[in-house]
């Protein structure tokens, strides 16, 4: 049967494409991977000009000897016996073997070996590709050694590193900073330190990365149990390169922020220790002036009372009878004279400046300030501040009394003979762009009425009926407005009082 006309078209275009025998000896010969082919027992019948350029021998020198004329005797015989499994088997081996050159020289050989295997099944032949990978080798341990020794320098350091890639992931850290992970109970301490000092360290990372550079600014970390903590903060841009393939072309790095955090606890505990005794010293100036300036302005509140009625009883008297009206009228003109000198010497409230404040720090001074009051009478405190809270334009004094006359109020109400339920919760939250700032006591509460009344000037119920209504309430509410605030009296979910304050975050004191 003659072969159609497609067959034959088919077997001449195979016939003209086909390639001689002798362009794949020359490819061979000349490729520039060492290619070598020896029989079944690793006699070498061929080998190529890379071979030669890798090993050192001619071709005439090693062509007819074993290929174990190249080991240097120090592979290991497992690695041996494992390729030649493999090879016997019928499957090609890969591995790396130390080989010696001609000179002596050593080098590492990294070795793909075939079987070549004919029609019957049987292996004929084998092919062997290797390389000098000694140079790569030497990099490769290099790079590590270098890796470790960065490792060992970074994990030995007294403080905490971060490197942040440009989203913001935590890419690489240090032993000290697992230490803050644990100790803070954060997933990432690096996170709540930028939020603390650049609330949009984020974007700015991303669109202007220069503008995430910090230079030992100090942030706070308040913990539900324990002392806070003070963290010493600088960061740095780095360089980052992509390991991904099409990044190869690419010169152009990523910014990465490296955060260092350095723990300065103990030194501002020393700082905080001065400072909290010259604080009590101010808040107690500014307590006994506030109470002279209440007790003043009390009195004349109640000398006015008695004053108005002589006014009314001036008109009255102007027409039945003058000459009496003219003497009242005489009296009244000269204690209000006094009246007016005795307002003239009532002690002005210190003009502060606004500043930006820390809510935490400010809740943190009043507990410290009022420990002594609170052990004394058996208070047990549930200090709960949020981990971090945006800074707030206020009047730093002025926030201190406020929150001090809340904590006082709610120790009168708890410190009662008999009374056994001793426990004060103070809060600090961030809810829908507001500081919240709960104080709540365990102690006999306010009835509904008196929670209004409790703000007006002069109003308490002290030693009345048992009830907790402190003083200077009036006083708290002006500051809490005066900073942009509300406040408000509830019952606390223990029974007691519960004072809540809020800030708006963007709200401007007055």
């Amino acid at each position: 049967m003659s072969a159609t006309p497609l067959a034959k078209a088919r077997a001449k275009k195979a016939q003209e494409t086909a390639l001689p025998p002798e362009a794949y000896r020359q490819a061979v010969d000349q490729a520039d991977l060492a290619i070598s082919i020896t029989d079944t027992k690793a006699n070498i019948l061929f080998a190529n000009e890379a071979f030669t350029r890798v090993t050192g021998y001619g071709k005439d020198e090693i062509v007819g000897k074993n290929e174990a004329e190249l080991s240097n005797h120090t592979t290991p015989p497992e690695l041996y016996k494992t390729m030649w499994t493999e090879l016997s088997a019928q499957k090609p081996w890969t591995g790396k073997l130390l080989n010696k050159r001609k000179d002596g020289s050593l080098y590492l050989a990294e070795l793909d070996i075939s079987p070549v295997i004919d029609r019957s099944g049987k292996t004929t032949h084998f092919v062997g590709m290797h390389r000098d990978i000694t140079e790569m080798h030497r990099l490769e341990r290099l790079v590590r050694n270098q890796k470790h020794l960065i490792e060992s320098v970074v994990d030995a350091a007294p403080m905490a590193f971060a490197l942040l890639d440009p989203t913001g992931r935590v890419v690489l850290d240090n032993q000290e900073y697992k230490k803050l992970v644990t100790d803070l109970r954060l997933k990432e301490p690096a996170h709540t330190v930028l939020d603390n000092l650049l609330p949009t360290w984020r974007e700015i990372l991303a669109e202007h990365p220069q503008d995430c550079l910090l230079n030992q600014r100090e942030a706070r970390i308040d913990r539900a149990a324990g002392r806070p903590r003070w963290l010493s903060v600088t960061s740095s841009i780095i360089d980052m390169h992509s390991d991904c393939a099409d990044s190869y072309f690419c010169a152009a790095g990523q910014p990465g922020l490296l955060v260092v955090m350095t723990d300065i606890t103990n030194l501002r505990d020393e700082q905080e220790r001065a400072r909290a005794s010259a604080l009590q010293a101010v808040l107690a100036e500014e307590e006994r002036t506030a109470a002279i300036r209440e007790g003043l302005s009390a009195a004349i509140f109640r000398l006015e009372e008695p004053m108005n009625v002589m006014l009314s009883a001036i008109s009255v008297l102007q027409r039945r009878d003058p000459a009496s009206a003219a003497m009242l009228q005489e009296a009244l003109s000269g204690s209000r004279e006094h009246l007016e000198t005795l307002r003239q010497v009532i002690p002005q409230s210190p003009q502060e400046i606004i500043v930006s404040v820390n809510i935490n720090e400010i809740l943190r001074d009043v507990l410290e300030v009022s420990t002594p009051r609170l052990l004394s009478a058996g208070i047990v405190v549930d200090w709960q501040p949020a981990s971090t809270l945006p800074p707030l334009l206020g009047r730093p004094l002025q926030l201190r009394m406020l929150f001090k006359a809340l904590v006082d109020n709610a120790i009168e109400a708890m410190n009662i003979k008999g009374w056994k339920r001793r426990e004060l919760s103070l809060t600090s939250a961030l809810k829908d762009d507001c500081i919240v700032i709960a104080v709540l006591d365990s102690g006999p509460g306010i009835p509904h009425e008196w929670r209004h009344k409790a703000f007006e000037p002069f109003f308490t119920v002290k030693g009345g009926c048992g009830k907790h209504i402190g003083t200077g309430l009036s006083r708290v509410q002006q500051v809490v407005a005066d900073h942009g605030g509300i406040i408000d009296l509830d019952e606390s979910p223990g029974g007691g009082c519960a004072a809540i304050v809020e800030f708006r975050v963007d709200g401007d004191p007055i």
